[in-house]
């Protein structure tokens, strides 16, 4: 029985977490967090999720939660990802993390990390986005230098980075693809007189309103043609079950810095 351990475990994320993780076969939810002074600490955590009572109360120490878990699911921000990252490495502990908006230079530190555990960081969980990456890499491939990239992403009005880590990853995908750099092509910002558009360049265009779960489109814009590739989130399960299966897949896995593309095998 692998022994879980949740970060953010009152927010929406965490609450979808928890109640996958009881319901998936050979994983426990042995631990829950919230940060200090959180209304929901001491709470448990599954009656906060909305699954009955587990008998586990919300904490606000990682160092106790990590001590009665084997890996922890991190849905939170860079900086608090890095924190938990430098206690379940000092502990000997994996984790999966879902967090998004890292810088190279924070990229660079969760590397160090991975030295000492196996880690699993995506931008996205989901299967669907997964096999879409796959996807965005062959179609770039076969089409060329002859067609214009853009691509954009929707998201709630409670987001705090942009773009979407999803939608970054796309772009690097179609630019690995084609032979660029990304954060030399990429194009965020258009206003006023810009000039033609290079031919290098990869739009990202960013939408925020309401409650949209996640909404990513890549568009491959031709003459006289157009591809578009997709993919819209219908709720937050879909991250959950993810990560809870990235969860049940590094049991066993060697120090390291893997993706959702190791645990489906789509490398």
């Amino acid at each position: 029985m692998i022994k879980v351990a949740v970060t953010g475990a009152a927010g929406r994320m965490g609450q979808r977490i928890v109640c996958l993780t009881h319901e998936a076969e050979g994983l426990h939810v042995a631990a829950a967090i919230e940060r200090p002074l959180h209304k929901a600490v001491g709470e448990d955590a599954g009656v906060v999720a909305g699954c009955g009572r587990l008998g586990v109360p919300i904490s606000d120490s990682m160092e106790r939660a990590m001590q009665a878990s084997d890996v922890l699911i991190d849905f939170t921000f860079p900086e608090v990802t890095l924190e938990n990252a430098a206690v379940c490495a000092r502990l000997g502990k994996r984790m999966v993390i879902g967090s998004t908006g890292f810088t190279p230079e924070q990229r660079h530190e969760l590397l160090k990390y991975a030295k000492a555990i196996p880690i699993v960081c995506a931008p996205n969980m989901s299967v669907g986005v997964n096999v879409c990456f796959k996807v965005l890499k062959e179609i770039a491939k076969s089409l060329g230098e002859g067609f214009d990239v853009e691509i954009v992403e929707l998201h709630h009005n409670k987001k705090k980075d942009a773009p979407s880590g999803t939608a970054v990853r796309m772009g690097e995908v179609v630019a690995e693809a084609l032979g660029r750099d990304y954060h030399q092509v990429a194009n965020c910002h258009r206003e006023g007189f810009t000039g033609e558009r290079t031919k290098e360049e990869i739009g990202m265009q960013t939408v925020r309103g309401g409650d949209i779960v996640g909404e990513h489109t890549v568009y491959f814009i031709g003459m006289g043609e157009r591809i578009e590739l997709s993919h819209r989130a219908m709720s937050r399960d879909m991250f959950a079950r993810g990560a809870v299966r990235a969860a049940a897949w590094l049991a066993g896995q060697k120090p390291g810095l893997y993706d959702m593309q190791d645990v489906l095998g789509l490398k």
